[in-house]
């Protein structure tokens, strides 16, 4: 396929920066409009916040604009999607971050092939209720419909069926990138195979994505059929997940953390949800509507999900968790309780946003997620000690779900052949240095058993600890790519600072690599 470049940009050379030396005032403090860009840019756990320069370009050019301005006044850019990383990905103290979110167009859509092309701010909400219609689903969506393609795209997410349907970036057939020189690249895994894998999962330290095409995927029906099970601990619960990987189409697991002795840790209820086959669904034309799939904005028809938050807030706390998930256990006696029902493909697959801003039940502290992948026959023991080391020090998490994977190809892979058990936890002025003792005390286990995690969800991982697990190999690798995609370092995060350090020529990648 022919490469599409954009034109040349003016390049201004960064001024260069010595340890002893004062740096140069930056360029910026001269320019009136800056100012203006300045904003508080909050991670989606509200557990860390930074003050930065934000724009939001729609076109290519306003694009390569930003990039002219970051190296003109000698700063780092972040790229920022739907912002529903739970840590710092997007966060760029002091700096720039780049928000996406106007650049949402669909440009091409197939229902043929069931190819569809659209930019990187387009959210999940936006793409499936474009195809609903047609009879297509998107192929792997997160918990939330408020994430968008690109960051989909740069952290490779995955979904309740990546156990079957691998991650994002198996379903994305070729993409246009914008490098920070301003040169845009038609990517494929023909084209360039090194950096289609790199840029995927790549957590936007490459480039911009500025156009990416997906295959979606073809469905008879807006209802799933889902089938209810509650197990006793993680052990039964790794065993109902092999029992049904090659039944269903769906599979997620939400435990008690409060649940303890010797047979209970893990606790809770599992959902396994098949599509249904053509012929299956008597109302394809109304099931497939956006109307019919469209969450409620009312509880019990009467009380509106917007104040729920407020109504929840008294209840988010050790006594109140610990009721609801007990009550939660024990309903499980009800008749009806494990018969199998219909469910919407939005209502099943977006349970976080059932409750518009729940997450403000954790004010005024926040929240993290811990969420580790182990490896299938270390999962279930691993998982067990991180609930009872969480309950040994008193932090519990008040969300836990468990979910099963497999190994992918991208070169920042969190994939594993095994389970994943990603943990909510409060964060509190009093708790938080025992809660981020706790997380590097759990990594240490997870890398033990062969296990890895992903940083669309880190908030806590120390520097050294992504070599540990992706290995010298894949950290050499990414840091020559992102050497030959951004020689000056000008994509950056806070999350990258804590990981690997700045990023000149990914130099302090390599170090980490060579010390292993």
């Amino acid at each position: 396929m022919k490469r599409r470049r954009g034109p040349t940009p003016v390049v201004i050379a960064k001024p260069e920066r010595h340890a002893t030396a004062k740096a140069p005032a930056p360029a910026f403090q001269r320019t009136p409009l800056l100012p203006d860009h300045l904003e508080w840019v909050e991670a989606w756990g509200m557990a860390s916040k930074s003050m930065s320069y934000v724009f939001r370009p729609s076109t290519l050019s306003q694009l390569r604009d930003v990039f002219s301005r970051a190296r003109a006044a000698g700063r780092s850019i972040a790229l920022k999607g739907g912002g529903r990383s739970y840590g710092d990905a997007f966060q760029n103290n002091e700096e720039f971050v780049l928000d996406l979110s106007r650049m949402n167009r669909v440009l091409d859509w197939n229902p043929e092939t069931g190819i569809i092309v659209v930019e990187p701010g387009l959210r999940i909400a936006e793409l499936w209720r474009y195809i609903i219609g047609d009879g297509y689903w998107p192929p792997v969506v997160s918990g939330t419909m408020e994430t968008t393609i690109g960051g989909c795209a740069s952290m490779n997410i995955h979904g309740k069926n990546a156990y079957e349907a691998g991650t994002f970036g198996d379903h994305i057939t070729e993409f246009d990138i914008m490098l920070p020189s301003g040169e845009l690249k038609t990517v494929s895994r023909e084209s360039d195979g090194d950096l289609f894998r790199a840029a995927i999962s790549g957590f936007g330290m490459l480039g911009v994505f500025t156009k990416i095409s997906l295959r979606m995927k073809r469905i008879y029906s807006g209802n799933l059929e889902v089938h209810p099970r509650f197990v006793r601990n993680f052990h039964e619960m790794v065993d109902a997940f092999d029992e049904n990987e090659h039944k269903m189409d769906y599979m997620v697991g939400w435990s008690d953390c409060f649940a303890s002795g010797r047979n209970n840790v893990g606790r809770g209820e599992m959902h396994f949800a098949r599509h249904l086959e053509p012929g299956e669904d008597h109302m394809l034309a109304q099931t497939l509507r956006v109307k019919n799939q469209d969450l409620p904005d009312l509880l019990l028809h009467f009380i509106p999900k917007s104040i729920l938050h407020r109504l929840m807030a008294p209840f988010v706390n050790d006594f109140g968790m610990r009721a609801i998930n007990t009550a939660k256990w024990t309903a499980r006696l009800r008749p009806a309780a494990a018969k199998p029902y219909l469910q919407s493909h939005a209502a099943f697959a977006f349970l976080l946003d059932y409750i518009p801003q729940w997450k403000l039940c954790y004010r005024p502290g926040g929240l993290i997620q811990y969420q580790s992948f182990v490896p299938a026959d270390k999962a279930a023991k691993i998982f067990t000690q991180q609930i009872r080391m969480s309950q040994a020090r008193g932090i519990l998490p008040y969300l836990a779900v468990t979910k099963k994977h497999k190994r992918d190809d991208f070169l920042i892979s969190h994939g594993v052949d095994g389970f994943s058990l990603a943990l909510d936890y409060p964060v509190t002025a009093s708790n938080k240095a025992t809660l981020w003792k706790l997380c590097h005390d759990m990594d240490e286990l997870v890398l033990a058993a062969g296990g890895r995690f992903y940083f669309a969800k880190d908030s806590t991982m120390r520097q050294g600890t992504p070599a540990r697990y992706l290995g010298a190999d894949a950290i050499h690798k990414f840091a020559a790519i992102k050497a030959a995609c951004d020689p000056e370092g000008i994509l950056c995060t806070n999350l990258y600072r804590r990981l690997f350090g700045q990023p000149k020529q990914a130099e302090n990648m390599l170090e980490n690599a060579a010390s292993l």
